[in-house]
């Protein structure tokens, strides 16, 4: 789900590699303590088997679970070959929120217009947040992934490189078979063990998973109602808030405190307003929350204020381009305009913006691995030094700032 395999469909392939092996990582917090790992298969799973008997499951399902199980080196190959793209906010929310999945959006939204509807009130997350999310990572459920989601959990908890984030995941995934609400031999999935229309987790979905079609089940690959419920639940837990915002777009005047701008200030919504900023929509009633300038492409891009709602987003997927492009398409599912475009300066191309992170780094900034992306901690040097050479410190990378330094 939350930083996972995105979909394979024609669009999503655009950035299936950059988010495939994200879901995982969503478990390294409250993860199990370091498992054993490695060596004999067979051992290894009634290693495993033993856990799961003693965390409540039955020594049959264990057997059932496992029978068969075995080693996918395209697993192993896909882990350790994870992409990350390098498109900017434009290109990628250009090509994933296009007009042919708003149109596919809104036909879900009404079609399930009664779940949705309970997921809202229950739970007080919006069509429109759950529907984005859906379509992003499996295309409304046409393209979940095709690895046996049981050999891919025992393939990367055997694998000593992360047991203690997939181990869980194998327990969990007996509890399943258990319920009955997944056939081990023939479910499939994402690479690293996504399941289903929302690609969650077997933890998450042991935890908050949600009966939707009144089958007694949870099933997310192939019931949208389950899907939308337990998203809806996943969502709440994961910190929104019921009536508030997530995003909402706004225009910016040339004379801002771009230093001020970026994920994680202090200022709230109506402090930028006082400033100049102004909603598209009109809207200023949630002056009083919280309010991040959000830049994706600088001053000259398009801006938006990301209210705490949109946090989840961050927890959902740590990549900012993805969930600022999540984001934004809830919003239209949820009745906002398009963005204005604007004419952001030119950016860098890989191989600059590798150069600029080894200068920024040779003068003490901290921005993680020089990789050629424009991460949070390369757009928080960036801002520093745009500042320090007295230019608006958008955070965004361009020719003019590689060259001054």
């Amino acid at each position: 789900m939350h930083r996972s395999l995105a979909s394979r469909s024609a669009l999503a392939l655009l950035f299936a590699l950059a988010l495939a092996g994200g879901a995982a990582a969503q478990q390294a917090q409250g993860a199990a303590p370091a498992a054993p790992c490695g060596g004999d298969l067979s051992a290894f799973l009634e290693g495993v088997k033993k856990d799961a008997v003693a965390a409540g499951a039955s020594a049959a399902a264990a057997d059932e679970a496992f029978a068969g199980a075995d080693i996918d080196p395209k697993v192993l190959s896909r882990d350790r070959a994870q992409g990350v793209f390098k498109q900017t906010f434009l290109e990628f929310s250009q090509r994933t929120v296009s007009q042919a999945r708003l149109d596919i959006g809104r036909q879900k939204m009404k079609q399930y217009a009664d779940v949705f509807a309970r997921a809202e009130q229950e739970f007080g997350v919006p069509p429109g947040v759950i529907t984005a999310f859906w379509a992003m990572e499996t295309d409304f459920g046409a393209v979940q992934g095709d690895f046996n989601t049981r050999n891919a959990l025992v393939t990367l908890s055997h694998d000593c490189r992360r047991p203690e984030l997939f181990r869980p995941q194998l327990i969990a995934l007996v509890e399943m078979v258990q319920h009955g609400d997944l056939d081990p031999a023939t479910n499939t999935g994402a690479w690293a063990g996504e399941i289903g229309q929302v690609q969650m987790l077997p933890r998450d979905i042991i935890a908050y998973g949600m009966d939707g079609d009144g089958d007694g089940h949870v099933r997310l690959k192939q019931s949208s109602p389950d899907a939308i419920l337990t998203a809806a639940k996943f969502i709440q837990h994961l910190g929104f808030e019921r009536g508030q915002p997530w995003l909402q777009e706004v225009t910016v005047p040339d004379n801002l405190p771009f230093e001020k701008s970026g994920l994680g200030g202090t200022m709230k919504a109506a402090e930028w307003f006082a400033l100049g900023v102004k909603p598209r929509d009109g809207n200023t009633a949630f002056g009083n929350l919280e309010g991040d300038l959000v830049l994706p492409q600088g001053r000259m891009g398009p801006a938006f204020i990301a209210y705490p709602n949109f946090k989840i987003y961050l927890e959902w997927n740590k990549s900012f381009i993805y969930t600022t492009s999540a984001a934004y398409f809830g919003t239209r599912l949820s009745g906002a305009e398009p963005y204005l475009k604007g004419v952001p300066e030119q950016g860098l191309a890989s191989d600059q913006m590798k150069a600029l992170q080894t200068k920024l780094q040779s003068l003490g900034h901290d921005v993680g691995e020089i990789d050629g992306i424009l991460g949070s901690g390369t757009r928080v040097a960036i801002q520093k030094e745009q500042q320090r050479l007295g230019m608006p410190a958008d955070g965004w990378a361009t020719p003019a700032l590689l060259n001054a330094l």
